[in-house]
């Protein structure tokens, strides 16, 4: 039997680790890379959670040939982190970063088309690999999305900017209209001084033009400010906001961003 080498890409692109190797791994299975040998089904999800642990992996095959029970694939796999990775194989990686690298994996199968035995080899990060625009309708563009939230998150000015045009323009309902990356930093750079927003997204939908985020923020106040955006807050306080977020792309990068409220602001006072 034949592995079905597109369902593979396709949950594989999902994140979901253990229906993946459910699915598609023999439970004998083992796993030959640089780093080590997996075997089994318990020890291929414990490598997976640790690889994927604050980071998403994405595949994008290149080449795909079949023969006789063996699988070859050239693939271009896109790893964007939304969280810190000192560790990570192939770098130190911060929310917002993306890392590429070039796979070359043979799949050995069973007489149930189930993979017995997976080797893989790489060439060094970012050699020879494709590009896709960084925001977008496919997996990886929607990872990406992924990891500048948690960039943004992070108040990681170095990271979170780098995700717009130059020109984009900010619209966000009751602090009014930014033009240009700049003017967008500028507005952050000190209220991120005494208050963390966390961007969590319940929902995303994506296509190559547009994103529409649904998404709750999360204001954690890092110090006393009576002159705050919100009024006088102190050290301790929560402030929660539904939104719906509205992003236009171009060439892949956000050129326009519209954020309402989807509700009513919750708080949480530190008396």
């Amino acid at each position: 039997m034949e592995l079905d080498y597109q369902a593979y890409e396709a949950l594989f692109n999902t994140g979901d680790d253990e229906a993946l190797v459910e699915r598609f791994f023999a439970p004998d299975c083992r796993m030959v890379s640089a780093n080590g040998v997996r075997e089994g089904h318990e020890g291929l999800k414990a490598f997976l959670a640790w690889a994927h642990d604050g980071v998403r992996e994405v595949m994008r095959p290149q080449r795909v040939l079949s023969e006789d029970g063996i699988l070859f694939a050239e693939v271009d796999m896109d790893f964007h982190a939304t969280g810190e990775r000192p560790d990570f194989p192939f770098g130190h990686m911060f929310p917002g970063d993306l890392i590429t690298v070039k796979f070359f994996v043979t799949y050995t199968l069973d007489d149930q088309g189930r993979i017995l035995e997976l080797k893989s080899m790489t060439w060094p990060p970012e050699k020879g690999v494709t590009r896709l625009p960084r925001l977008g309708a496919h997996p990886s563009q929607v990872a990406a999305f992924l990891s500048y939230g948690s960039a943004f998150s992070n108040a990681d000015f170095e990271r979170w900017p780098k995700f717009y045009t130059d020109d984009v323009v900010f619209s966000l309902h009751a602090f009014g209209t930014f033009e240009g990356r700049q003017a967008i930093v500028d507005f952050y750079r000190p209220i991120f001084a005494y208050l963390r927003e966390s961007v969590e997204f319940e929902s995303i939908e994506a296509t190559d033009h547009h994103i529409r985020a649904v998404a709750t923020s999360r204001f954690d106040v890092l110090r006393d400010e009576p002159d705050s955006v919100f009024g006088p807050i102190r050290k301790g306080d929560a402030i929660v906001a539904p939104v719906i977020a509205d992003y236009t792309l171009r060439d892949g990068l956000i050129c326009r961003i519209e954020v309402v409220r989807n509700g009513e602001r919750s708080f949480a006072r530190n008396r």
